[in-house]
Order: structure tokens, then sequence, then C-alpha cells
């Protein structure tokens, strides 16, 4: 499996949100942010799209079942509402205006969002991505995206997770039966 950039190919950023990224320790935010903003820059040069997820809930959180134990859990801390400082994208992010910005309301970043109709009219065949949580919505992603038939890239390094093996099970194993698995050097030294 090739993780070549095509012109059929999208840059998926998901849920480098204030709120999420506030449970992982400094340097593993401006880690992480950083590497994102080397890809953002580079799918940027090679005229690619770019695609912001973000997770985001209504005041009152009218999509929060209680039955749903990560996303009660959101809803007692009282995070993540539109609007709110802990739901905006972390500010060093080189986000803009005029980028696709795709809001979900579950963890995955197709299940609750227009994400396929944004894909379908970019005819993006090929989805490269990075994002917080690796076990979380990368593997969320990565399994919706299969099923589909998309070329998968993940760009291991620019992942996190709270549990760090965890992220390199999934990386190691888990997520390379589907994906073609990488390095933030190795995607950027395509250009």
């Amino acid at each position: 499996m090739s993780t070549t950039a095509t012109p059929n190919t999208a840059l998926l950023i998901m849920d480098l949100q204030n709120g999420i990224l506030a449970s992982y320790e400094e340097k593993q935010r401006h880690t992480v942010v950083e590497r994102a903003n080397r890809l953002i820059a580079d799918a940027r040069h090679r005229g690619l799209p770019v695609i912001f997820v973000a997770v985001r809930f209504r005041p009152g959180y009218p999509e929060v079942s209680d039955d749903n134990k990560l996303f009660r859990n959101i809803r007692d801390a009282g995070v993540l509402i539109e609007g709110s400082d802990s739901a905006a994208f972390h500010p060093d992010l080189d986000w803009r205006d005029d980028d696709i910005v795709v809001i979900k309301r579950r963890v995955g970043a197709a299940s609750t969002t227009d994400l396929a109709t944004c894909l379908k009219a970019n005819d993006i065949q090929h989805l490269a991505m990075a994002g917080v949580a690796t076990s979380g919505v990368v593997l969320s992603t990565v399994r919706w995206a299969a099923d589909l038939d998309y070329r998968l890239t993940v760009i291991g390094d620019a992942c996190l997770d709270q549990d760090a093996e965890v992220h390199r099970v999934l990386t190691e194993k888990v997520l390379p039966v589907q994906a073609t698995v990488t390095d933030c050097e190795a995607w950027l030294g395509q250009s």
C-alpha cells in the first residue's frame, strides 16, 4: 500500500482541541501540534485539501446519553460545548477560516458529520490522518474509511493516546492491517 500523496489525497487533522489536548503534557501537546502544522503546510504546498475535525456538543448536551460512558464523562466535566474555549482548536494550530471544518458528535470523524460529502465533492480517494486520540478518532476513522475502500495513511507520530502502549499496539499491529502507518518525516519527504 503506497503512502504517496496524489491529487486525490486529503489530510485529516482530528480533535486537536484545547479540551482534549489539556489532558496531555505540555511537551506532548507542543509536539503533536507542531507536527500537524508541518503536515498542514506540506499539504497546502501540494494543493491538497486539509480537513479539520472537531468534536463539539450543543449546550445542554442533547447528543449525550447516560448510556454513553465516554461522552457522559465529557458532559459531566462540562467541556467541548460549541463556542467554548475547550471546544476550540489549539491556538497554535494553523487552521484558517476557509479550511473545511467537520463537526462531529461522536468518536469517529464520519458517523455524525458531512465528511463523506466533502470527500466525494473533492474526489478524494486517499486519506492521510493525524490526531488525538489514536484509540479514539484515529482508530474509528480508519475502520470507517477502510470499509469504504479509501487508501489510508496514518502519520503515527502526529497522533497521541493517553496510554503509550495502546498507541504502540495500534500503530504497530492494528492499524497496519488497514492503513499504511508512517511518520511525519517520511510523509514530508515525498515533497
